[in-house]
């Protein structure tokens, strides 16, 4: 599909077809939805609204304001980037990543260089577009970051959360968002490099992929940690075990980031017979460019 066109929402207008659009984008609860006069009050202090259009038909939006994070040298100003969200007809088009890039210039220009937000770590979609394509690295994760959710993507689990943090002036990032950008990994890169899965993959009588028993001890410098390709289509399929890979990630993530590793990278590859999907855990920010 051709590029979206891609806007800056301020008007009641154009904020009343974002609220419209979320209700298609998280289906059920009507108390998970940004209103349209939060949503006017966010852009009249500071707030940015992007909006993607086919034509006049609105197909996605990033919605996110400044806010405030504690450091040793006290409150620094930073933008949190609350919610975006693409029309199930027009997913894996590019549209996210053409709105987050239109999010990093404008932040830029309002002199802010730390964009954050939260997503689901086991949702490969998003972790392809926020660690692999945008550049975005993660050291934070949060449990149950919503409470009880109610809509029709999330209820049932735990909304445990990753906090990624978008160093928008890096070069990192100027390198993913270049026009020549590093192509998302795959198997064939890591079997390039030597490395091996944290753990192998193994999988239900349904042909299901599953964590492991027991999380393996951390020894190496660069960890690769599988998880589903698609965690959406195994929850319909077997709940259960979409509850067990809610509760092994969270064991994995909390004891790797407590032992110095962050996030830095996502491994894709649905060439195989089993698509696949693992994080890139480093231990230590010298190796933060390790498949650049």
């Amino acid at each position: 599909m051709a590029l979206p066109n891609i806007r800056l929402l301020e008007t009641p207008e154009d904020l009343r077809l974002v609220e419209e659009l979320q209700r298609a984008v998280w289906p059920g609860s009507e108390t998970d939805i940004v209103p349209m006069h939060m949503l006017i009050t966010a852009v009249h202090n500071g707030g940015l609204v992007f909006g993607a259009f086919e034509e006049e038909k609105i197909i996605g939006f990033v919605f996110g304001f400044p806010g405030l994070e504690e450091t040793p040298d006290g409150p620094r100003a930073k933008h949190c980037s609350h919610m975006m969200g693409i029309h199930p007809e027009y997913r894996d088009g590019g549209i996210g990543f053409a709105l987050k890039r239109a999010q990093w210039q404008m932040v830029r220009h309002q002199g802010l260089d730390h964009i954050t937000w939260t997503y689901d770590p086991l949702l490969s979609r998003n972790a392809r577009l926020n660690i692999s394509k945008l550049g975005a690295v993660c050291s934070t994760y949060r449990r149950s970051e919503y409470g009880e959710m109610r809509d029709g993507l999330n209820a049932g689990l735990p909304s445990d959360r990753f906090q990624v943090d978008w160093w928008i002036n890096s070069r990192r990032v100027d390198k993913r968002l270049s026009k020549n950008p590093r192509p998302t990994l795959t198997m064939t890169h890591v079997s390039k490099s030597g490395l091996r899965p944290f753990y192998p993959p193994q999988f239900s009588d349904a042909g299901l992929v599953r964590p492991p028993e027991h999380l393996p001890p951390f020894e190496e410098r660069i960890l690769l940690a599988e998880i589903p390709h698609d965690f959406i289509g195994l929850k319909a399929k077997d709940f259960a075990l979409a509850r067990d890979w809610r509760f092994f990630s969270r064991e994995l993530f909390e004891n790797a980031f407590a032992k110095g590793y962050i996030v830095t990278d996502f491994v894709y590859d649905s060439t195989g017979e089993h698509p696949r999907g693992m994080y890139v855990l480093t231990h230590g920010e010298s190796t933060l460019d390790e498949f650049e």
